[in-house]
């Protein structure tokens, strides 16, 4: 952690709490600056203000009051997920106060580099690869993993020293808080639209995406997904080097699928059906990670080894175990149609037995539709079983079962299935309608197959 004097006797705004919140007040304060938290649950229901005001951290708490900005912050930084059109927000802009997001603070403290990965899907998954490959080196430095993953970084950058790498998971409203940060390898797996309800527009969301490389110079690299044109045209305004990876056509440059077999520039790293985790996306994912370690000069053996070894992130098309000759997969973070399409694509449709629902949005499901052909049994929950009904039925699915939750769809698939099969929960929604979260509605799965094994 380098020495930074630069907010001593500071009076600075922390407007957020969770985890990176915490961690931001925490390291702020540390650093000599007067610190005051504002988070909008009450203090009687939040732990942390109440850890952060015993360490001696002013704390307000039950609302975001504008005229807080009267006390005369020098610096504001911002829970991201609370939007640029919140109150105090819009009234901090008006009055000049820069505004960042915890990602910053890390990065101005940081020894070590950074290797920064965003994008709409494979984040988590892309981020975990690179961290197991970049570990392969066996070496004392250590790839640590940091960022929207569940690390915060201004957490880890403390622990951080310059022969180590951080591999950062980073999303779009962490990106629009950033000034200085400047990754030495970033990686943008995909651009579709997404968080249109904070953004505004696919414009806005792009642009804070592609902010990943604002500060990246010749001496850098971006990696990017060349199967999306609109990533190539981007690519090409970059001054850091561009290095493209492809699951469909040979980029000589970067990394590549041909015939079945995963390369970097011309080096043959693996055969695409040894990688530890199913579907067409995973080898988009692998992909960015080979692209990375190339960079970094792991040797080709040692990426094999840690793709091949590989079983996935939590809650991410994630291997949970065999019982009876059926293979169990819990992808709870499939919170939309176009996860849960990818998700599909790594399984035979007829070997399928897929576990959907949850919270209505108001959407159909007709885009699914073609995802859905082939499969033998669906089990459906939650407030969308009829509309998921209505596509199944035009997928002409043979077997169509209906039950309460997530938990209770493992016993009624396990009892529909064949030996052979894969047992795959991918919702297709959120997960808000019966579970706090999508981890929640994961393990609770993951618990009713224990159940089922028992």
């Amino acid at each position: 952690m380098k020495k930074v004097t630069t907010y001593e006797n500071k009076k600075i705004l922390v407007l957020g709490l969770a985890k990176s919140g915490v961690s931001a007040a925490k390291l702020l304060h540390k650093l000599g600056a007067f610190v005051t938290v504002n988070d909008f649950k009450e203090f009687s229901e939040n732990p942390e203000a109440q850890d952060l005001l015993k360490k001696g951290i002013k704390v307000v708490t039950g609302s975001h009051p504008v005229e807080l900005l009267d006390e005369g912050f020098s610096l504001i930084v911002k829970n991201p997920g609370i939007p640029y059109t919140n109150p105090i927000i819009e009234k901090a802009i008006q009055k000049g106060i820069p505004i960042i997001t915890e990602v910053e603070l890390a990065y101005e403290i940081s020894e070590a580099p950074f290797v920064g990965i965003t994008g709409t899907n494979g984040k988590t998954t892309t981020t975990t690869m690179i961290a197991e490959v970049l570990n392969q080196q066996g070496t004392k430095n250590q790839a640590r993993l940091a960022g929207n993953i569940g690390y915060p970084a201004s957490t880890v950058v403390q622990e951080a020293s310059r022969e180590d790498v951080l591999v950062t998971e980073l999303s779009s409203f962490q990106l629009l808080g950033i000034q200085q940060f400047h990754p030495h390898v970033a990686v943008i797996t995909n651009l579709y639209s997404a968080h249109l309800d904070y953004h505004e527009t696919r414009e806005a969301y792009v642009q804070a995406k592609w902010r990943i490389q604002k500060n990246m110079t010749a001496q850098d690299f971006l990696i990017y997904n060349a199967d999306q044109e609109e990533l190539s045209h981007l690519a090409l305004t970059s001054d850091a080097k561009g290095v493209p990876f492809s699951a469909v056509k040979v980029v000589k440059d970067g990394a590549y699928q041909l015939e079945g077999k995963l390369y970097y520039k011309d080096t043959y790293i693996m055969e695409s059906h040894d990688l530890g985790v199913p579907g067409t996306h995973n080898i988009e994912n692998a992909l960015a990670t080979i692209a990375v370690g190339g960079i970094y000069e792991v040797a080709p053996e040692k990426i094999k080894y840690a793709l091949c070894h590989f079983s996935g992130v939590p809650h991410r098309t994630q291997y949970i175990g065999e019982w009876q000759q059926r293979k169990f997969y819990n992808d709870s973070k499939a919170t939309n149609i176009l996860a849960t399409e990818k998700a599909l694509s790594g399984f035979e449709p007829g070997k399928v037995v897929l576990l959907a629902g949850g919270l209505d949005r108001g959407n159909n499901f007709d885009e699914l539709v073609p995802s859905l052909k082939g499969i033998h049994t669906i089990v459906l929950f939650g407030e969308t079983q009829k509309k998921l009904a209505e596509a199944a039925e035009k997928a002409k699915i043979p077997e169509i079962l209906f039950t309460k939750n997530a938990e209770s769809a493992v016993a009624l698939a396990f009892e529909h299935s064949r030996e052979g099969d894969s047992i795959l929960l991918s919702p297709a929604c959120a997960s808000w309608d019966q579970y706090k979260n999508f981890e929640v509605r994961g393990d609770r799965f993951i618990a009713a197959y224990k159940k089922l094994k028992e």
